[in-house]
């Protein structure tokens, strides 16, 4: 059956505005007709509310090109694994998403609109059952981890030290989805901030965001001896084996911590060539890591620390045009370096679009645009939530 992407986006244009209404049908419809899937769940849905069914409607709607929509959706295959997904629980899901979008759409629905959004399910659910089978029996579907070091850097940021009980396989610059016990089937991405070490230990920096009840769990309740459960390692923002020639690194607030990865990982090439980091900081206590800072400073020479802060009697928002400044006068002097950007979500954008004026595309640039560490702006729509995240390389509700 083939896909009709133009009538899929004009039909959910339609529900749109309704959207929030729309998800609370779907979950209701979900578990009404499929209890047994509840337990997969948080307790508390409003953080939920939107998030699976956003992702999967971004899904459907990058339909009108099946290459970019396959490498999108199979790591998600794989990361489903970590929330016991099976087979099965596919044509539920999918039952619901139609069923919620066949009421919301009114006269809108017709049998093409519904051919056109099953069609597009099926893509969807067969290319992550495909993935997720892929997957050696051997490989874990989580990690449990102890909490070797708890530390808090300032009133609402914490720099976790964790040791799984197994060997856990990622590249510096990757993330990986954490939960706890305190707050059950609650699942956020955060950037793993070192590079693969001796013990196994991996390193987490948490901000605690306004009504997050996981990152206040991390910042606020979870303490050394405690446990955390890690999904598998994901994301591209990784170092290439020929990064010799340079790189430019931009980090924000908690989004620091992929970058020190790279950074450490660069550290172990032969020849890594120059490192310039650009660091912005509204205050002074947004450089929460300064101890870590300055000993890669001090180990590396082929490392240029600068901090975009605002200048004395400056308003925070100078520090933004400062942040701009510097990448722009390194970017146009250094054409060809890799450049990694982490922070929060707008910081990320205005940096994107800097280079992108300097003739620096995609090919140049690796970011980490998303991390739920990184940023508080949230969209509240499900339409806003897939359009600002859907380059993010996974769909399952955190």
């Amino acid at each position: 059956m083939s896909i009709n992407a133009a009538l899929i986006e004009w039909s959910f244009s339609v529900v749109e505005r309704p959207a929030n209404q729309l998800s609370k049908y779907f979950y209701a419809h979900l578990f009404h007709h499929n209890p047994g899937v509840r337990h997969m769940f948080p307790e508390q849905m409003d953080e939920q509310q939107d998030r699976l069914f956003a992702a999967l409607t971004a899904a459907a709607m990058n339909t009108a090109d099946p290459e970019a929509l396959v490498a999108y959706l199979r790591p998600l295959g794989f990361d489903h694994r970590t929330f016991d997904t099976r087979p099965e629980h596919y044509p539920a899901v999918g039952a619901s998403l139609i069923a919620a979008l066949k009421v919301f759409a009114g006269d809108a629905w017709t049998q093409e609109v519904e051919e056109a959004w099953v069609a597009a399910y099926g893509l969807i659910s067969q290319v992550m059952i495909a993935a997720a089978e892929e997957v050696p029996e051997s490989t874990p579907r989580w990690w449990d981890a102890e909490v070797v070091h708890h530390e808090l850097r300032t009133d609402d940021i914490a720099v976790l030290t964790v040791r799984p009980h197994l060997p856990y396989p990622f590249e510096a610059g990757q993330h990986a989805a954490l939960t706890v016990p305190e707050v059950p089937q609650v699942w956020r991405p955060y950037s793993i901030a070192n590079a693969p070490r001796i013990d196994g230990t991996l390193e987490f920096h948490v901000r605690r965001i306004e009504r997050g009840r996981l990152s206040t769990a991390l910042v606020d309740r979870v303490r050394s001896g405690g446990s955390v459960r890690l999904g598998p390692a994901t994301g591209s923002m990784t170092l290439p084996l020929d990064s010799g020639h340079g790189l430019l690194c931009v980090a924000g607030g908690t989004g620091w911590a992929p970058v020190k990865a790279i950074i450490k990982a660069a550290g172990a090439l032969p020849r890594p060539g120059e490192v310039r980091l650009i660091l912005g900081a509204r205050s002074e206590r947004d450089v929460y890591d300064l101890d870590g800072l300055e000993r890669l400073a001090k180990t590396y020479d082929w490392l240029d620390v600068t901090a975009a802060l605002p200048p004395e009697g400056g308003e925070p928002e100078d520090a933004d045009a400062e942040l701009l400044r510097q990448v722009g006068e390194y970017a146009r002097n250094r054409p060809s370096r890799q450049v990694y950007v982490s922070g929060p979500s707008g910081m990320v954008r205005a940096v994107e679009k800097q280079l992108g004026a300097l003739g620096l595309g995609p090919d140049h640039i690796r970011r980490d645009a998303y991390i739920h560490q990184h940023g508080t702006d949230e969209p509240t729509s499900p339409a806003e939530w897939f359009l600002s995240k859907r380059d993010i390389p996974w769909i399952h509700s955190r």
